[in-house]
């Protein structure tokens, strides 16, 4: 069952909904541009920590976006250099244009996400 926030409480009471109140979070985390293109380096990307994503522009104009939980062990991508998505804990990196390993131990690619570009902010879809 999903938490409900004390902004999301108040705001369905004030708007008269009753019943039980269930949120999707990843519908709602949908809406909010997760970065705006500007930010991504074109050759790199950003880790985007509170969407537990990577934005990535391999190309000028041309960009990805994956989780950023390694298919290892579960641990965080920490960094993102020279065409690389790499994972600190034990030495995976993946490559920024389609997620696949560059060095293991990792076993899998970095799952894709589903993105769209608009108004120059990525927003998951």
């Amino acid at each position: 069952m999903n938490c409900v926030s004390r902004r999301g409480l108040i705001t369905a009471a004030s708007v008269g909904i009753t019943g039980p109140l269930l949120l999707d979070q990843a519908a709602t985390a949908a809406g909010r541009a997760v970065i705006a293109t500007k930010k991504v380096p074109v050759g790199g990307g950003v880790i985007v920590t509170a969407r537990d994503v990577v934005v990535t522009q391999p190309r000028k104009g041309r960009f990805r976006v994956f989780t950023s939980v390694c298919t290892h062990e579960g641990c965080t991508v920490t960094d993102v250099a020279e065409q690389r998505i790499s994972c600190p804990c034990h030495g995976s990196q993946f490559s920024i244009t389609d997620g696949s390993v560059v060095a293991g131990p990792a076993p899998t690619p970095l799952p894709q996400q589903s993105f769209k570009v608009k108004r120059g902010k990525i927003y998951l879809t």
